[in-house]
């Protein structure tokens, strides 16, 4: 499928109607500077969208990370827990957050493209 943007600075990446990846976005871990901790989510746990999942934290400031679409977590990412790093160095790769079985995923239509994202970012 494609790459969806959430208008909290999450990326959701859907491999198909059933599961995606989470992580956030270039301009989040822009704004939040060098991130040191994550706060990943319990697998196993559901989420409406919308909802707080995890929590980054960087020398700048705190910020929640909340759930682009509604599902239960599959999976979340030990190697970013190990070295939050990641989260600035590849947000888009290696610092994904966690893996998400999707409840509905006709929710991915109401998130922007990257085109969208880019304009609306610029604005934030």
């Amino acid at each position: 499928m494609s790459i969806h943007y959430s208008k909290d600075h999450e990326w959701i990446n859907a491999a198909d109607a059933n599961s995606a990846v989470v992580g956030i976005t270039v301009h989040a871990q822009d704004a939040l500077g060098d991130v040191v901790f994550v706060d990943l989510p319990e697998v196993g746990k559901t989420f409406s969208q919308g909802e707080v999942a995890g929590v980054v934290e960087s020398v700048k400031a705190a910020a929640d990370v909340y759930m682009p679409v509604s599902g239960e977590i599959v999976e979340v990412n030990e190697a970013l827990r190990d070295d939050p790093s990641l989260a600035n160095s590849d947000p888009l790769g290696a610092g994904w957050f966690f893996k998400v079985k999707l409840s509905d995923a006709s929710q991915l239509a109401g998130l922007m493209d990257e085109t969208s994202y880019n304009a609306f970012a610029a604005n934030a």
